[in-house]
C-alpha cells in the first residue's frame, strides 16, 4: 500500500495559515490575553485569606455551611503551601478557556438540537476533539499562538469544548415535545419557546455540561504548563522534569482542591437557576427538611461576613506583610527593574547557570522570570520572541536539529563551557563492560534497556538514530525516554542493589563524583565530535540589554566551578536552587564583578 502523507499535508496547512493568517491568530492572541490578565488581577488582587472567605461564603450560600468550612480550609491549605499565585492563575486560565468554551459551544449544540444536518456534521468533530491524544493539541497552538498563556488556553478550550456542545444538545432534545408543541400551538414564537420553555428545562443538562467542560479543562492545565502557562500545570510539570515528589503532591493537591470546588458549586449553581432546583428546594424548606449544617445565608448576610471576615484577619495579621525584595544600590542598578525572561532544560548544567544568572541579574536591577521547558518548546519560544535567553545549548551535535530548524532566529552569545561529551555509562561493579561494542549480546544482563532521559533531547535522537544502529543494538536493547531525574533515579536503584544498568549521561556531570561509573568508549565514533555549551538569545536580545549581552558573551565556567555549583544545588534541595547559588557565590565573591560587571568595575574586572 502506497504511503500516505498525510502529515505532510498538514504540515503544509498548518505553515499556509502560519504564513497567511498570522493577524487573526494575533487578535485572537490579544483577546485571549487581555481576558486572562483581567480574570487574574482580579483574583489576585484581594489578599489570599480574604478572597477565600468570598469563596467560601459563596459556597455556604449554594451548598450550606459544612459546604463553605470546607471550602475555606481547602483554599486556608493553598495558601500555607505558598501555591496561592499558581492556583489563581491556574483558575484564571480554566475560567476563560470556560467561558470562550461555552460562547462557542451552547450557542452550537442549540444549533444542532435544531438542525439534524448541523448535528451530523458536528458529531465526528467532537469525536476527533475528544479522542484525540491531548499533547497534541499543543503543537498547533504554540505555532499559531506562541508560548504562554494564549497557547494554553486555546488547547485546553479544544480539549474541553466536546462536552458544552453534546450536552446542550441532549438537553434540549430532551425536553418534552407535548411542552413544545403546546407553546407553539399558544402562538408562541420558535425564539420564545427555546428561551422560556426549552432552555429552561434542560438547564440541569447544560449545567451538566459546563461541570463536565471546567473539568476537563483543569485535567488539561497540567499538560499545558509544558508552554509555559506557568501556574500548578506548571508546577507540575516542573515537580516532573525534576522528579520533585513533594512538589508534585503539593501542586497536584491544589488542583484536586480547585476541581472538588468547582465541581460541587456548578452542580449546585445548577439547581439555583434551574425551575426544577427551585422547587425540590422551596419544597424541602417547606417541609422542615434542612438541618443546619444545610443553612443557606442571604445575600445581605454574606456581604457582612466578608467584611468581618476582612477585619479579623487583618487584626490578627493572618494576611502577613508583602515581602521584602531587597534594594539595589544604584550604582549596581543596571536593569532598572526591566524583566528578563530565561528558560532552561531540566539538566543539571541547565538550572545550574540559569539560577546564577537570574541571582547575578537580580543584583544588577532586572527582574528575573525563570520557566522550565521541554528542549523543543524551549528552542521555539526562543525563535518566537517569548524567551530571552536560555544557557544550555550544546551545539553543534546535541542540538544540531533545532539549531536548524531555528537558528536564523536566534543570537548565539558564544559558547561558556566546553568541550563535554556524550556517552553511554554503566557501573564500575559492571565487569566485561567497557566499551559500546562490549555491549552486544549482554542484553538479557541489562533487561534489554538503556535508561535515557527527555525524548526531545537532541542527544536521544542521535543514541537512536545513529549510535545504537552503529553498534548492531537494536534487535537486544530498548532506549527507554524518560526524564533526567528519571534517569538519575533508577541509576541511584540499580546503584544501591549492585545490579547492572546502562544509562545516557554527559560530561561534566556531578553523577561522575558521586558513583563510580564508567564512560563506555566510542570506538566507532558514533557520538561525534563533542559539544560545547552555548547560550543562545532570542534575536535582538543584545540590542534591547546590551549591557547582559556582553556578559553573555564574555561567560566562562571551569568544570570545577561548574560542578561545584551543581553539587551545592543538589545538596541543597529542590526548590533551593537560588538560595544554594548563593551560598556559592558568598564563597566565590570575585565571580560576581568578573561575569556581571557594572561600568565602574569594568576595567577592574578585565
Amino acid at each position: 500500500m502506497p504511503r500516505l502523507h498525510l502529515g505532510d499535508w498538514v504540515d503544509s496547512g498548518v505553515e499556509w495559515l502560519v504564513t497567511h493568517m498570522a493577524w487573526l491568530f494575533d487578535a485572537l492572541k490579544s483577546l485571549v490575553e487581555g481576558m486572562y490578565d483581567g480574570t487574574n488581577a482580579v483574583l489576585t488582587a484581594p489578599e489570599p485569606l480574604l478572597l477565600a472567605g468570598i469563596l467560601a461564603l459563596f459556597a455556604w450560600w449554594l451548598r450550606g455551611l459544612v459546604a463553605g468550612v470546607l471550602a475555606f480550609g481547602g483554599f486556608a491549605l493553598i495558601d500555607s503551601m505558598e501555591l496561592w499565585d499558581k492556583s489563581m492563575s491556574t483558575l484564571s486560565l480554566v475560567l476563560v478557556a470556560t467561558v470562550i468554551a461555552l460562547v462557542i459551544g451552547v450557542p452550537l449544540g442549540i444549533w444542532a438540537a435544531r438542525s439534524q444536518t448541523v448535528s451530523s456534521v458536528v458529531r465526528p468533530v467532537l469525536d476527533l476533539l475528544q479522542t484525540m491524544p491531548s499533547m497534541v493539541l499543543l503543537i498547533p497552538a504554540i505555532l499559531f499562538f506562541g508560548m504562554g498563556v494564549p497557547a494554553g488556553v486555546v488547547a485546553t478550550l479544544i480539549f474541553a469544548l466536546a462536552p458544552g456542545v453534546r450536552m446542550t444538545e441532549l438537553g434540549i432534545r430532551q425536553v418534552d415535545a407535548e411542552l413544545v408543541e403546546a407553546a407553539e400551538a399558544f402562538g408562541t414564537t420558535p425564539r420564545n419557546t427555546l428561551l422560556r420553555v426549552q432552555l429552561p428545562l434542560a438547564l440541569p443538562t447544560i449545567m451538566a455540561g459546563v461541570n463536565q467542560v471546567i473539568m476537563l479543562g483543569l485535567s488539561m492545565v497540567v499538560i499545558a504548563g509544558m508552554v509555559g502557562t506557568g501556574g500548578l500545570g506548571g508546577a507540575v510539570n516542573e515537580a516532573i522534569g525534576q522528579l520533585n515528589i513533594g512538589l508534585g503532591f503539593e501542586a497536584g493537591l491544589g488542583i484536586v482542591v480547585l476541581a472538588i470546588y468547582l465541581d460541587r458549586m456548578t452542580g449546585a449553581l445548577g439547581d439555583q437557576i434551574s425551575p426544577l432546583g427551585r422547587r425540590a428546594a422551596a419544597k424541602a424548606r417547606a417541609a422542615g427538611e434542612l438541618r443546619i449544617w444545610q443553612h443557606r445565608p442571604r445575600p445581605a448576610v454574606a456581604v457582612v461576613g466578608v467584611v468581618v471576615l476582612a477585619l479579623v484577619a487583618g487584626g490578627m495579621g493572618i494576611f502577613g506583610t508583602p515581602g521584602d525584595k531587597g534594594t539595589t544600590d544604584s550604582a549596581t542598578d543596571v536593569g532598572k527593574g526591566d524583566t528578563v525572561k530565561i528558560g532552561y532544560i531540566p539538566w543539571d548544567e541547565g538550572i545550574a547557570t540559569t539560577f546564577l544568572w537570574k541571582e547575578l541579574l537580580e543584583r544588577r536591577g532586572f527582574e528575573v522570570e525563570t520557566t522550565q521547558y521541554a528542549a523543543g518548546p524551549l528552542f521555539t519560544g526562543l525563535a518566537q520572541g517569548q524567551i530571552d535567553f536560555q544557557t544550555d545549548g550544546w551545539l553543534p551535535v546535541t542540538h544540531a536539529e533545532y539549531w536548524k530548524r531555528y537558528g536564523k532566529q536566534l543570537e548565539d552569545l558564544g559558547a561558556w563551557y566546553g568541550p563535554t561529551s556524550l556517552e553511554i555509562a554503566v557501573p564500575g561493579y559492571v565487569k566485561g563492560v567497557d566499551s559500546m561494542a562490549d555491549l552486544k549480546g549482554q542484553g538479557d544482563r541489562f533487561k534489554g534497556r538503556i535508561i535515557g532521559i527527555e525524548p526531545s533531547a537532541g542527544m536521544m535522537g542521535l543514541l537512536k538514530k545513529d549510535v545504537v544502529g552503529a553498534y548492531g543494538l537494536g534487535d537486544e536493547y530498548k532506549v527507554v525516554d524518560g526524564s533526567t531525574p528519571a534517569m538519575l533515579a533508577e541509576l541511584k536503584r540499580a546503584y544501591a542493589k549492585k545490579e547492572p544498568i546502562a544509562v545516557t549521561l554527559w560530561s561534566p556531570h556531578w553523577a561522575y563524583s558521586d558513583y563510580d561509573l564508567k564512560k563506555l568508549k566510542d570506538p566507532k565514533g558514533a557520538w561525534g565530535e563533542g559539544d560545547e555549551v552555548h547560550t543562545l538569545s532570542r534575536k535582538g536580545f543584545s540590542d534591547d540589554h546590551p549591557e547582559v549581552g556582553r556578559w553573555l558573551k564574555d561567560f566562562r565556567m571551569t568544570e570545577k566551578q561548574l560542578t561545584d555549583l551543581e553539587s551545592a544545588i543538589q545538596k541543597a534541595g529542590k526548590g533551593k536552587e537560588q538560595q544554594a547559588v548563593r551560598d556559592w557565590l558568598e564563597k566565590h565573591p570575585d565571580t560576581v564583578d568578573k561575569w556581571a560587571p557594572v561600568p565602574g568595575d569594568r576595567a577592574a574586572a578585565g
